[in-house]
């Protein structure tokens, strides 16, 4: 069990088997390498946007949330080579794929990345952030308004 006192979470213990190892960081954050998912328990796996909390800088933890709920039949495209850091076992039911999130003043402006997915194999507890070569997917792309429309069908 780690014990670590956040900045926006307060004081919060992590099981071993809840740490998501990046064995080269994420981008812009090299030395960063141990992570933990925080998310709503309420909402659960349900939760659309999620923390990826590093257990190293307290002070950092950024939203995350899968591509999937912005963006349909979202699959960048990676080389072998770059997913080996997640180990040998890359069975799509084993992997979770998230994007970074921006959240500016005006939420009307909310963005998501979907030029450097976060990979994460569940089995392994390893994950990599990988740049995609598809020009098509945008580091920029806005969210706001597929978010309130998929809150309105829901409601």
């Amino acid at each position: 069990m780690v014990e670590v006192t956040t900045k926006a979470f307060g004081k919060i213990a992590i099981e071993e088997d809840k740490i998501i190892r990046f064995e080269h960081g994420i981008l812009g954050f090299p030395d960063l390498k141990e992570f933990t998912l925080i998310y709503d328990l309420e909402k659960g796996s349900d939760a659309s946007i999620k923390w990826l909390q590093s257990l190293q800088e307290p002070n950092f933890a950024m939203p995350v949330m899968n591509p999937e709920l912005v963006m349909e039949g979202y699959t960048p495209m990676f080389d072998k080579e770059l997913l080996k850091p997640l180990g040998n076992n890359l069975d799509s039911a084993d992997l979770l794929m998230f994007v970074t999130v921006t959240v500016p003043k005006d939420i009307t402006k909310l963005t998501v990345n979907l030029k450097a997915p976060i990979i994460v194999n569940v089995e392994e507890r390893k994950a990599v952030q990988l740049i995609c070569d598809d020009d098509s997917y945008s580091i920029k792309y806005a969210i706001y308004d597929k978010l309130m429309a998929k809150k309105s069908v829901q409601a």
